[in-house]
């Protein structure tokens, strides 16, 4: 019946995601289980479902600042000084969200988003280095 829900476990049994051993991971838990609405992980190995959960975790990081960036906003909290000295446009002076975007010329956006490309470059150099450190520091402190 539509109605009535599944015996624990029979999801999971006639899932494909027992074939690829990601079953265990965390984050699978009922009553879904290991869940891949799209199968993207059908034929995945260790090495792509690690790349896509990195994916997925730095993108949840962005939306979280964006929320963040969005709720000071909207509280009225502002820089001081000024966002474009030709334009004498003050930081106060922008509304907050995607109208914000009519009115920063578009050398500041062109600015935003060349920082922020660098800052992933950037990341990326030392992306290895930083988690070998960070995992040396959690052994250190004895987490496992």
């Amino acid at each position: 019946s539509a109605f009535m829900t599944a015996r624990p476990g029979a999801a999971a049994a006639r899932s494909s995601a027992l074939k690829m051993g990601f079953e265990t991971e965390i984050g699978a838990q009922p009553p879904l289980g290991f869940w891949d609405p799209l199968g993207l992980l059908k034929e995945a190995d260790q090495e792509r479902f690690d790349r896509l959960r990195y994916v997925e975790v730095k993108h949840g990081r962005i939306a979280q600042l964006a929320i963040l960036g969005h709720l000071v906003n909207a509280a009225g909290i502002r820089l001081p000084g000024y966002i474009s000295n030709s334009a004498n446009l003050k930081f106060a002076d922008v509304p907050f969200g995607l109208k914000a975007l009519s009115v920063i010329p578009p050398a500041g956006i062109a600015q935003t988003i060349a920082f922020i490309g660098l800052v992933e470059i950037g990341y990326l150099q030392v992306k290895d280095s930083v988690a070998a450190d960070c995992e040396a520091r959690m052994d250190a402190a004895g987490w496992d």
